[in-house]
Parts: C-alpha cells; sequence; structure tokens
C-alpha cells in the first residue's frame, strides 16, 4: 500500500530516515512529504513513532479533470464502499491549486456531493457530513488539473503529541523542535540545553528521542481508530513492540527560562509527559549561565520580532552569542530565528544554516561550534548540568 506522511519544509531527509528505520520501502522524498509503501501495521506505526510527520496519508483515488464537472464524474466512479459505510460521518479538506476553482471551499463542496450521491444510488440514503468529529476525514488535493484524494490516518495533527497542558505566547511546533534536535545529531549520550525553553518543547522532545519513547503514547485518538477495518489488536502490538528497553538514562536535560511562567509552564508539561526524573526545568538568566561540563548541546528558540516584540533585538541577540562565547565552551549551539537582521548580531561564525519554517515563518535553523578560548572567570554565575 501506497501512503504520503506530510512535514514542515526542510525535514524531509529526516524523515525518509525515520521511515527507513520503521521499515518502509520505496521511499520518495517530495516537497513537504515523503511516500512510502507499507502494510497497516506500518501505517499505525508511522502514526504512532514518527518525530517528524504532520500526518499519514492514504492515497484512494487520483485522476485528471478538465472542469468542476469532471471532478464530480470522476469521484462518482470511485468505490467510496471499500473505505466507508453509509452509517459513518465524512468531511473533505481541500488543498487547491487550479484556474478550475476559483473558490477552494466549491471544490471541496463538488467532492461531498459525488461520495453522498454515490452511496445514495447505491444505498438509497447519503452519508452525513460531521466536520467537527467525523469518521474519516478526506483530504482533496488539487494542483492544476491532477486530483489526489486521500483519507488522513491522523486526523489529529501528528504535532498535538497529548503531553502538552501548558503554552505560553509563541510554542515552538513538536515537530520542529524533534527535527532540529535530530538534524543536531544529538543522541544523549552529552548533556543539553535549553536556557530559553519557554514551555519546554525543546527538552520534552529531546527526552523522547534520547529515552526511544514513542511521540504518539500521550496520544489518545488517531483518525484510523474510526476506520471500519480498524484491527485495535493489531495497534496493540505496535505499541508494545515501540516501547523502550534496556535503554540507558541519558545525560542532563536541561531547560530554563527568565520567566517565571515560563518556568512553570514548562514544569507542567514535562510532568505531564512523565518525565521529572529526567528533565530539569530552572528559573536562570541566559546571560549569567555558564556550563560545568566539558561538552554539550545548546538548543534555542528565541524571541524574534515577527513572534514576540522584544526591544533592542540586535543587542539581545548580541549577548546570546557573546555568552555562549564565553560561558560554554566546547559545545554545539543551534539556534532557530525568523530575525535574519538580528541573527547577524550573535558575531560567531556558523558551520551550518539550514532553511526552516516554524509554521508560516520561514526562520534559519544556524549551528555554531564553540571553541575554548580566554574566559573570564565570573564565579557569580549560576551552574547548569550542561
Amino acid at each position: 500500500m501506497k501512503y504520503l506522511a506530510k512535514t514542515l519544509y526542510g525535514l524531509e531527509s529526516i524523515l525518509a530516515k525515520e521511515l527507513e528505520e520503521a521499515g518502509a520501502s520505496a521511499i520518495e522524498k517530495l516537497n513537504r512529504a515523503v511516500s512510502f509503501n507499507g502494510d497497516l501495521k506500518l501505517l499505525y506505526k508511522a502514526n504512532y513513532c514518527l518525530r517528524t510527520a504532520m500526518s499519514v496519508l492514504v492515497p484512494v483515488a487520483e485522476f485528471r479533470i478538465s472542469s468542476a464537472e469532471d471532478l464530480m464524474k470522476k469521484s462518482m466512479s470511485v468505490r467510496w464502499d471499500r473505505y466507508m459505510s453509509v452509517d459513518q460521518t465524512f468531511s473533505v479538506v481541500p488543498v487547491v491549486n487550479s484556474p478550475l476553482f476559483r473558490h477552494t471551499g466549491y471544490a471541496a463542496l463538488v467532492l461531498k456531493d459525488a461520495i453522498a450521491d454515490w452511496f445514495r444510488v447505491r444505498a438509497g440514503r447519503r452519508p452525513s457530513v460531521d466536520v467537527s468529529d467525523p469518521h474519516l476525514v478526506f483530504n482533496l488535493h488539487i494542483s492544476g488539473n491532477m486530483v489526489t484524494v486521500s483519507i488522513d490516518s491522523s486526523v489529529v495533527p501528528l504535532y498535538r503529541r497529548g503531553y502538552r497542558k501548558e503554552q505560553g505566547t509563541a510554542p515552538l511546533n513538536e515537530i520542529l523542535a524533534a527535527g532540529i534536535i535530530l538534524l543536531s545529531g544529538w543522541n544523549g549520550s552529552v548533556p543539553m540545553l535549553d536556557p530559553m525553553c519557554g514551555s519546554g518543547t525543546f527538552p520534552v522532545e529531546a527526552c523522547l528521542i534520547a529515552c526511544g519513547i514513542p511521540p504518539g503514547k500521550y496520544r489518545n485518538f488517531f483518525g484510523f481508530q474510526k476506520w471500519k477495518n480498524y484491527d485495535c489488536r493489531l495497534f496493540d502490538e505496535v505499541k508494545k513492540e515501540s516501547e523502550p528497553v534496556g535503554r540507558a538514562a541519558p545525560a542532563a536535560i536541561c531547560g530554563s527560562d527568565i520567566s517565571d511562567d515560563a518556568v512553570s509552564q514548562a514544569g507542567k508539561n514535562v510532568a505531564s509527559a512523565g518525565l521529572s526524573d529526567l528533565v530539569k526545568i530552572e528559573k536562570h538568566d541566559f546571560s549569567k549561565l555558564r556550563a560545568r561540563s566539558p561538552e554539550g548541546f545548546i538548543f534555542m528558540n528565541p524571541p524574534y520580532g515577527q513572534r514576540i516584540k522584544t526591544p533592542a533585538m540586535d543587542s539581545f541577540y548580541s549577548m546570546i552569542g557573546s555568552t555562549l562565547k564565553h560561558n560554554f565552551p566546547d559545545h554545539k549551539a543551534f539556534i532557530i530565528s525568523s530575525d535574519m537582521e538580528a541573527l547577524k548580531h550573535v558575531g560567531l561564525k556558523r558551520s551550518r544554516k539550514l532553511t526552516l519554517y516554524n509554521g508560516s515563518l520561514r526562520c534559519s535553523l544556524m549551528e555554531y561550534n564553540l571553541y575554548s578560548g580566554s574566559r573570564k572567570a565570573r564565579n557569580d554565575f549560576p551552574e547548569m548540568a550542561v
């Protein structure tokens, strides 16, 4: 069976590697997506275990059209009873980039009518549309004259892990956080720190990765659980096989923030994930922090203009660079920001730059290798376990 895992721009290679490790075949990297082949068990595993997938789609129909009428006609030729019964509800989520449709919603309406009419002709009644809690969600993708209809096996986006109970003004997407950590090569063998942790996404995702905990563990629903062919025993098997066995505890994983609210939120999210024994959250001013271990990884999602209005942004980023340089020798630092001008004021030579997206914001991920050098002793600085 062919599937399509959607992701964020820039994470396609990481997702492809995850799928390879999960046992997928015929893996092909696309724009913001990766296609692959597998069985039903792999579909369940992809939803439960992939850290960088937004959703997993199951293509059920693909054809070319020349008009809206053509979309209706060709949709009526699909055997919809293979995927749902007349007693089940459904909805349609459209993604349309075609001159054939002036309004995206109209394309969705055509497909809804086609599915409903297909059942009316054969069963004598129409299935109901339910946009809030349907049994099936059909993804309608139209590019030019090419149509692909897929079933969304996730429904609720996979970045909604289920452990986040608290969030601040601009929380980091869980998939983006996991992707950055995987891109960095950090594996839990050396300490990691997020000194501007906000609601704690980086520390939590880092701990899940280091401990081998599947990100789907905290969710109570996946779209495929409402399908008429849902195999509860098979999914239980996937969950059992995905539990980490015999893993050593990771090196220190720490988060800190200058905000009392952020520290409280992060602590609650860490506790919600059951990781309080492994992840340390404290209140600190980053400019006064220094490392107490000889090496480690630092991940930062500092405030940037479009996200949070911060005065003196240039001097703020300059402080970040100075603190990294003088207080964290022999560490690797990864900073993601959409403020290109502010990033210039970090003042450190980058070893890598990648383009990623945080929601709709185009961002740069900067990697810095911090080397030992002259460093003035600052004994009044608090120490973190990194």
